[in-house]
């Protein structure tokens, strides 16, 4: 009898054993996510970046969004220094747009009829210009980290919205 009590015992503390063993083994999976979020943290950038970009390239309030579609990504400034924004307003410059998560690297996509989609006026001080980059295939989304290269000006680590 104390035999069976024994073996009893032994084969609930083997299956309590097992299946904690088991347990350990099969964690259950993570809820899934709500919805995509940027790897990045949410930093907006520092007062020194937007004081070096208008003391060193004379704009300021520097700007990436995705259009509608997202087929399309927006650069947007605002000149404080004709002068000094010339560097970022050539024509002659090829602008492109580095995606930091995708390596992705787009350019400025160009119409027959239009040309390039930048603005070509004369650049005044006061005035908003802006440069189109071509995201065909959605390779850049909301909350990336892009470069933007325009001839000898590099703006780096700025957030798409």
């Amino acid at each position: 009898m104390k035999s069976l009590r024994f073996l009893g015992g032994f084969a609930a503390g083997t299956l309590a054993c097992l299946s904690v063993a088991a347990a350990e083994h099969h964690p259950t999976a993570p809820a899934p996510a709500a919805g995509k979020t940027s790897p990045y943290a949410k930093v907006s950038r520092s007062h020194q970046s937007d004081q070096y970009y208008a003391s060193t390239w004379g704009i300021e309030q520097l700007r990436l969004q995705r259009t509608a579609s997202g087929a399309l990504i927006r650069f947007s400034y605002r000149v404080v220094d004709a002068n000094k924004a010339k560097a970022v307003y050539q024509k002659k410059a090829e602008p492109h747009l580095l995606g930091l998560r995708s390596h992705a690297m787009l350019s400025v996509p160009t119409l027959e009829n239009v040309g390039q989609l930048r603005q070509t006026e004369a650049i005044s001080e006061g005035k908003d210009y802006w440069v189109l980059f071509s995201n065909k295939g959605d390779l850049v989304k909301s909350g990336d980290r892009v470069d933007v290269i325009i001839g000898s000006f590099y703006a780096n680590a700025l957030t798409v919205e």
